[in-house]
């Protein structure tokens, strides 16, 4: 008899994520219907810019072809959630835009006034490309620090 655990036919780890990635809609959907952030709260939100379904300009393409962070606090209009995606404008270096993101290409989403946060694993061949913090109008990008609230989902396989 051996300890090698059996590779699952059920993928546990998929539906998960895609949970997780479903109180990101949930979150965002709650915001949009109100009209506003709550109090204090406001999200860094990290993405794969060339995941399927990602709409955003070529620009910002160009500056983050791997992965971006946006903020939504301060400066953002047009919040629209669905269950698939959210779209939402946002300034960058003074010119307005239009993103459309999927939440499966969401590999991060921080609350950082009640120190909340999801990670998801990324959904690519290659390990991710260092990147810079995008730098929407306002507000600027505060260091995450580690919290109890953090849900950091990582699957791996015993072998």
């Amino acid at each position: 008899m051996t300890d090698q655990m059996p590779d699952s036919l059920i993928p546990y780890d998929e539906i998960v994520q895609e949970a997780l990635r479903a109180v990101v809609g949930r979150v965002l959907g709650t915001v949009a219907e109100s009209g506003g952030l709550p109090g204090e709260h406001h999200f860094y939100i990290t993405f794969k810019t060339q995941a399927a379904g990602v709409d955003i300009p070529q620009r910002l393409i160009e500056r983050f072809p791997d992965e971006m962070t946006i903020v939504m606090q301060n400066r953002y209009w047009d919040l629209e959630v669905d269950d698939r995606k959210f779209s939402v404008g946002l300034s960058f270096n003074q010119v307005p835009s239009k993103l459309v993101i999927p939440y499966s290409a969401i590999t991060g989403f921080h609350d950082p006034a009640v120190n909340f946060e999801l990670r998801f694993q990324a959904q690519v061949e290659d390990g991710p490309e260092p990147h810079d913090e995008a730098t929407n109008d306002e507000p600027t990008a505060v260091p995450v620090e580690d919290g109890s609230n953090v849900v950091s989902v990582d699957f791996k396989r015993k072998k």
